[in-house]
Order: C-alpha cells, then structure tokens, then sequence
C-alpha cells in the first residue's frame, strides 16, 4: 500500500489555512505545516496555528521570511538568525522535537539549502529537519497539481508532499486530492519516510551533500542509528 505525508509551507495564511483545516478534519488526515515566522506574526495568523496544533497536526519552522535559501547567503548571521527568529516566533507551537524544513526556490534539492552555520545550529538545537519527495508546483498550476501529485503518489511506495496554503486557488482541490488518493487505496500518515530526514533530533541520519555545500561535523550515521 501506498503511503502518503502531507505538508503544507509558508503560511499560515487565514482564511486559506482555515479552510484547509476544515477539509483534513472532515477526513480525520492530519498533515505538518511549516510556517514562516513573519507570516505567523500577521493578524489572524497565530489563532489559525493554535488551531492546527489543537487539531493534531505538527507546526514546523520554514525560516523567518522566506527569502534567500539558507546556504546561498554569504552572510553566515543570515541562516541563524533566519531560523532562531522563527524559533522564537513559533514558540510553544512547536513539536517536542523541533522540525525544520529548508526553502530551496521551487523545491529543488541542492546545495542551496543550508549553509555551514544552519547545519550546526540545527544539530546543536536537536531539529530534525525534513525534505520531500513531491513539489507538484501548486502555487504555478492551482488546477494541474492534483492529477501531478496523485502521479507521483502511484508512482512511489511512500510520498511526502509539498503543498501551500496560501491564497492561490490551488487549496480548492484539495478534497478532491485527498478522496482520489484514498479510493486508490493510498494510507495518509503523520510521520515521515527515513530517507526524507537528513538530521533527527540533531544527529546526522545521511550524508549532508545532497542539502548542503559543506557537511556537518562528524560522519553521516547509517539508517536507523541513534
């Protein structure tokens, strides 16, 4: 059977996120939302993220304003200070755990994602960061995503998808997504394949080269090591 995670970036954008609540609590799904700190500090913002953490769902930190990717500024006080302010903001939204998801302009994975500095400061605080496996671009193509997303959910064993709950038009399909996928006998969980969690709980799961210009201190651990 096929397995699918949910994940929702850059909001938290009321009424959108609202409304997408009111959709995965009418099919008992529960997703992550990775929120960016200066969007959560808008009115109305923090309520809608009380609300998803009240709900079940998991509020991720997707840095402070979702600007420039973390390994591409040259400045090494950007990617901390991009992180630790959101970390504030979010404050006791968070999950035990912390979790963390890099923005890599269009879902590409890369060096991009996480400078040096990021990389030490999220094994330092214990995060664990998430990447994805899915981008179906729904913020471009608000209709076409659905019929994307369900060809890369067929296509693999377990797909983490990346979604927005942002004011595109893209969240009116959602039901329709979430009921496809379950007829064509899709389980919708919470948690996370392995291979999408570089960095659990600050220890390095897998080689950094794939998100970062310069690996974490210390050698990658295998699968499933402590």
């Amino acid at each position: 059977m096929a397995r699918l995670t949910l994940t929702f970036d850059n909001g938290p954008h009321p009424p959108t996120t609202e409304t997408v609540l009111d959709v995965l609590g009418e099919r008992g799904v529960r997703a992550t939302f990775f929120v960016v700190g200066d969007r959560l500090m808008r009115p109305g913002a923090r309520g809608v993220a009380v609300d998803a953490r009240a709900a079940g769902h998991w509020i991720g930190n997707h840095s402070m304003h979702h600007t420039v990717p973390l390994g591409a500024d040259p400045d090494p006080a950007h990617a901390l200070a991009e992180i630790v302010d959101a970390e504030e903001v979010i404050g006791d939204l968070a999950c035990a755990t912390p979790l963390f998801r890099p923005f890599g302009g269009g879902g590409v994975l890369g060096h991009h994602l996480l400078s040096a500095g990021a990389v030490a400061h999220l094994m330092a605080a214990r995060y664990t960061v998430v990447t994805w496996t899915s981008v179906p671009r729904d913020w471009e193509e608000p209709v076409a995503w659905v019929d994307r997303a369900l060809g890369d959910v067929a296509a693999n064993d377990w797909t983490v998808l990346v979604l927005h709950d942002l004011p595109t038009g893209a969240m009116d399909g959602l039901g329709s997504f979430l009921d496809r996928a379950t007829d064509a006998g899709t389980e919708i969980v919470q948690e996370f394949p392995e291979a999408t969690l570089p960095i659990v709980a600050g220890v390095q799961r897998h080689d950094l080269a794939a998100i970062s210009a310069v690996a974490a201190p210390g050698a990658p651990r295998a699968l499933g090591q402590a």
